[in-house]
């Protein structure tokens, strides 16, 4: 059965409520609304302003986990000071999830390349999540959007050295690089069946650079902004994007695909697809 992903080329804040109630889903209990807080002297993030009404919509708690590598936030204190540089105390409540160890393992028995998943441990104290992503390209998974946001982006700072280094955070820069890619949908799944399937996802195609809201210098959008997307399926709305950047007219569109088909950055959603925690046949619904 194919997935159901809302599309609108509007971009405002009111158009992803919009598109969020269009999928009839009520998120409950205690929702966690994973975000990417922007790294310091990154220009490209999507800024809390964007996010107000969805946020306040589900009621929900801003959550993130510290990085792995040497920047801004790479410590609870230099994170949590980010945040509020950034804005994002101002509007919401902010819980970094691995802010204290030790972190929670999730299993992953049918991991493709691991079998455990490093995770923040505030994660138990919610119900639900709202995944919101900004579709862009990345340096090192070709694009990020909602697997990456799921993967990588729920892993605690010790998780993401675990999975990009597939099982040897000692390995984080020189793992097979394939092997990363499908690390991160075993991850992934793992935190799908945590919420058991009770996660909604939304991809913004704006501001799109090669690459990602974690580098403090990036380049600037290569690529005129296409849309907001909001669907159930993580791996259906990732496929969407990418389909819609191969589909669009732009002539800034080459240096984005070379990004993402130098890393393979596609393998990610096959791999996630195999897994069987959603599927790349979808139907786009425009709004």
């Amino acid at each position: 059965m194919s997935a159901k992903v809302y599309f609108s080329r509007e971009i405002t804040p009111e158009k992803v409520l919009e598109l969020y109630n269009k999928l009839g889903v009520e998120l409950g209990g205690n929702v966690a609304v994973k975000v990417h807080s922007g790294e310091k002297g990154n220009q490209n993030f999507l800024k809390p302003e964007f996010w107000k009404p969805v946020v306040d919509y589900v009621s929900g708690t801003v959550v993130e986990c510290n990085t792995a590598y040497n920047g801004a936030r790479n410590t609870t204190e230099r994170h949590l000071d980010l945040f509020r540089e950034h804005g994002w105390t101002d509007y919401f409540k902010v819980d970094l999830l691995d802010a204290e160890g030790p972190d929670l393992v999730l299993d992953i028995p049918d991991g493709k390349k691991i079998k455990k998943n490093y995770v923040g441990k505030n994660i138990v104290n919610y119900d639900s999540m709202l995944v919101l992503s900004h579709f862009k390209g990345h340096p090192m998974g070709g694009f990020g959007g909602a697997i990456k946001q799921l993967s990588i982006g729920v892993a605690s700072s010790y998780g993401k050295g675990y999975i990009h280094g597939v099982g040897d955070p000692a390995d984080f820069w020189n793992s097979d690089h394939d092997s990363f890619l499908e690390s991160m949908a075993d991850a992934a799944s793992s935190v799908v069946e945590f919420f058991k399937g009770n996660i909604v996802y939304v991809n913004v195609m704006k501001n799109m650079s090669v690459d990602c809201d974690c580098c403090a210098v990036a380049e600037d959008p290569c690529i005129a902004d296409i849309g907001i997307l909001v669907s159930e399926d993580p791996i259906a709305i990732d496929k969407a994007c990418v389909d819609l950047v191969y589909a669009c007219s732009d002539e800034g569109k080459p240096h984005l695909i070379e990004r993402i088909e130098s890393r393979n950055g596609i393998h990610t959603v096959d791999a996630a697809a195999e897994l069987g925690f959603g599927t790349t046949d979808y139907e786009l619904i425009e709004v």
